[in-house]
């Protein structure tokens, strides 16, 4: 850049060729210094979840996705759809996803973007309005200049990937317009979608191709079984071997729950197990009338859950009422009143048989499969038990949140909250940094409390979750949460007939609705009624 003088005399800028950073000023005092931004500086995103283990089969579907890549830089983007066939829950398509994806990450130098789309959960599925937040804050763009509208996100994601190598992992869609925002421009990028959809629309409309799963084949499902309890076992007995893959339907999520069952119980044989399995779904032959590979699945895991220990089943039964896409290890204990301690011992048991994944320190998560079993299950609880762990799970979680909120923003004028109950016993919090974590972490999981409230009858914690809340969404830009839990918390505000609940909730919904601007600044000091 440089100056020249017009034929008035005055100084005027020209710009010669490209330019990254600008600076014009009238009168400059001093020295400009101007940092040239690096695509070194950009984040690099890697957050594929683990491989996992015993991967067995799909060598073909491993080979179509291996061709595809190769056509990424053919000029248009590749969507590949990983679909089961219909009904096929479990088959395993995430596990080809991610195993794939782990095998390929280095030929995607700008990261890997993942999210469970949550389309088959029992509570409603993820937005591209959420996803493309979560992703563009993982590509380095700050809060504040994300836009509020979901066309001018995915425009936005779209540029930021201009000229990336990025591979975007979208597991769980339940539909192409879930899916279509989150697809990338850029021909160097490649995403992978799994559904049990067949998702026609994302096929004729934007060019996916298809990789329909179905069950392994006898011999994979043997070396399945034969990977997981031992190569010497699995040759000693055959016949059961054999019998055990035709009762799990060849189905890899039965077959990996009851291959972990055998692993663990050595002293007894194949055969005994296999006998045991048959008796279960004697008992269950009713779940057996529309699909095999259901009724399987259903049948192996009540077949799991019938020899736990008493206690780890009361545990299972009990993470059932849990509404959230995953479950702390303290928030288990609030669930089941008992120490922390006792209860990392009995969620280890469910580990241990594949009831439950562990996805991190002290974090676990059901298959979609198994968390509509454990709600099913938890049926079983009388009904004083499992209202009362219902209410030490929401009181936790509003308890706890009333805490993070004033390590994170100390000057917070008090909320009104009841009092907090003997035998709850929330987490404390030494900064706002460790309350931020926890914000963050809990975040899909407080927007799933205060939406179950009402239909559990927890309509003081549904208007007063919110406002504990209310600080941390607003100082992160999470504007539709935001109006979304304050209309929540009016209504259950409103359901009681709580005057000062109304009143909080309307000049949150209003901050909030304004866009939370107020919010960013002094952080809820404006809501009238205090």
């Amino acid at each position: 850049m440089g100056h020249e003088e017009n034929s008035a005399g005055k100084v005027v800028n020209a710009v010669v060729g490209g330019a990254e950073q600008i600076v014009q000023a009238r009168d400059v005092a001093g020295g400009i210094h101007v940092h040239a931004s690096s695509s070194s500086e950009i984040p690099r995103p890697r957050q594929l979840p683990p491989a996992v283990t015993h991967f067995t089969g799909r060598d073909a579907e491993l080979g179509i996705l291996d061709t595809l890549l190769g056509n990424t830089g053919a000029g248009r983007p590749s969507a590949v759809v990983i679909s089961a066939i219909a009904g096929a829950a479990g088959i395993g398509k995430t596990s080809l996803a991610v195993r794939w994806a782990h095998r390929v990450k280095d030929q995607f130098p700008d990261g890997q973007l993942h999210v469970n789309l949550r389309g088959y959960d029992s509570g409603p599925p993820l937005t591209a309005h959420h996803v493309l937040d979560s992703f563009l804050r993982a590509l380095g763009v700050p809060a504040e200049r994300i836009p509020p509208e979901v066309d001018t996100k995915a425009a936005l994601y779209r540029s930021v990937l201009a000229g990336r190598r990025m591979l975007v992992v979208l597991d769980n869609a339940a539909a192409p317009d879930q899916v279509r925002p989150l697809l990338p421009s850029e021909p160097g990028c490649m995403v992978v979608v799994t559904s049990r959809s067949r998702l026609s629309g994302l096929i004729a409309r934007d060019g996916a191709h298809r990789i329909s799963l179905d069950v392994l084949t006898p011999d994979e499902a043997c070396a399945l079984l034969r990977e997981v309890i031992g190569h010497t076992r699995a040759d000693h007995e055959p016949q059961a071997t054999a019998e055990l893959v035709r009762s799990c339907a060849c189905l890899p999520l039965a077959l990996r729950i009851a291959a972990e069952r055998i692993a663990s119980r050595p002293h007894l044989t194949v055969a005994d197990l296999v006998q045991e399995l048959a008796g279960e779904h004697d008992r269950l032959d009713v779940l057996a009338a529309d699909d095999d590979e259901t009724a399987a699945v259903r049948t192996v895991f009540s077949w799991s859950y019938h020899a736990l220990p008493d206690q780890a089943a009361h545990v299972f039964r009990l993470l059932g009422l849990h509404p959230g896409s995953s479950i702390s290890l303290p928030s288990a204990a609030a669930l089941t009143g008992a120490t922390t301690a006792s209860t990392q011992r009995l969620l280890a048991v469910l580990t241990g048989v594949h009831l439950l994944t562990e996805t991190g320190r002290d974090r676990y998560q059901f298959h979609d499969l198994l968390r509509d079993y454990a709600a099913e299950r938890s049926a079983d609880e009388p009904d004083r038990q499992r209202e009362d762990a219902t209410r030490r799970l929401f009181q936790w979680y509003l308890h706890t949140a009333h805490a993070a909120l004033f390590a994170f923003y100390p000057q917070h004028p008090e909320i009104p909250i009841d009092p907090r109950p003997p035998d709850c016993h929330p987490l404390t919090f030494t900064d706002t940094a460790h309350a931020r974590t926890w914000f963050t972490a809990e975040h899909a999981n407080l927007m799933a409390i205060v939406r179950r409230a009402p239909v559990v009858g927890q309509h003081t914690v549904g208007w007063q979750l919110p406002n504990a809340v209310d600080c941390y969404l607003a100082d992160h830009h999470h504007v539709a949460d935001r109006i979304a839990v304050h209309r929540l918390g009016l209504a259950a505000a409103q359901h009681l007939g709580h005057q000062l609940g109304q009143r909080w909730a309307h000049g949150h919904l209003g901050e909030a609705l304004w866009g939370g601007n107020a919010a960013t600044t002094t952080p809820s000091s404006t809501t009238s009624g205090h």
